[in-house]
C-alpha cells in the first residue's frame, strides 16, 4: 500500500500525514484571498480608499486620495453605482457657500476603473473626522 492510499484511508503512520496534507491544501486554498488582501483588494476587485470626499455642485463628486484623483459622478456623465458616504454633521465637512456642497474626510469600498480614473461602484462608506485627513501627510486638503 502506498503512503498516499494511507493517508486516504487514515491507516499507519496516515493520521499524521493527512493532517499534513490537509493544511497544505487549506493553505494552497486559501492563498489568492491572502494575496489579495496583502494588496488591499478583495477578490472581486473591491479596495477601500480614504481621504477627500469632494461634493462641490449637484451631480458632481470626487475621491481625493494618496493615490491621485478618483471621479465618482460628473453631472450629465458617470455615475458611480452605490450611495455616496453619508451626509457629514457640521464638525465632519468644510462646507462651500450654499447647498451644503463640500467637502469632508471619508473611507469608501469601492471597485475602480484605474485606466480612467474612476470608481465604478460604491460597496460601503463611512464618513471619518476631517483631523483623520488633516494629519495624512499624502494628503492635500482641497481649497475653493
Amino acid at each position: 500500500m502506498t503512503v498516499f492510499a494511507r493517508v486516504v484511508e487514515g491507516t499507519g503512520s496516515a493520521p499524521v500525514l493527512r493532517k499534513r496534507l490537509l493544511r497544505c491544501v487549506a493553505l494552497i486554498a486559501l492563498f489568492p484571498l491572502i494575496a489579495a488582501a496583502a494588496d488591499g483588494k478583495g477578490a472581486a476587485g473591491i479596495e477601500t480608499r480614504c481621504g477627500w470626499f469632494v461634493n462641490a455642485s449637484p451631480g458632481n463628486a470626487e475621491l481625493l486620495d494618496r493615490d491621485g484623483e478618483w471621479t465618482v459622478a460628473i453631472q450629465g456623465g458617470h455615475q458611480a453605482k452605490g450611495d455616496w458616504p453619508p451626509i457629514f454633521d457640521k464638525k465632519q465637512k468644510v462646507l462651500y457657500g450654499v447647498g451644503g456642497y463640500g467637502h469632508g474626510c471619508a473611507c469608501l469600498r469601492v471597485q475602480t476603473n484605474v485606466e480612467n480614473g474612476t470608481i465604478e461602484r460604491i460597496h460601503s462608506s463611512q464618513g471619518k473626522p476631517l483631523g483623520q485627513c488633516r494629519r495624512d501627510p499624502k494628503l492635500t486638503e482641497p481649497r475653493l
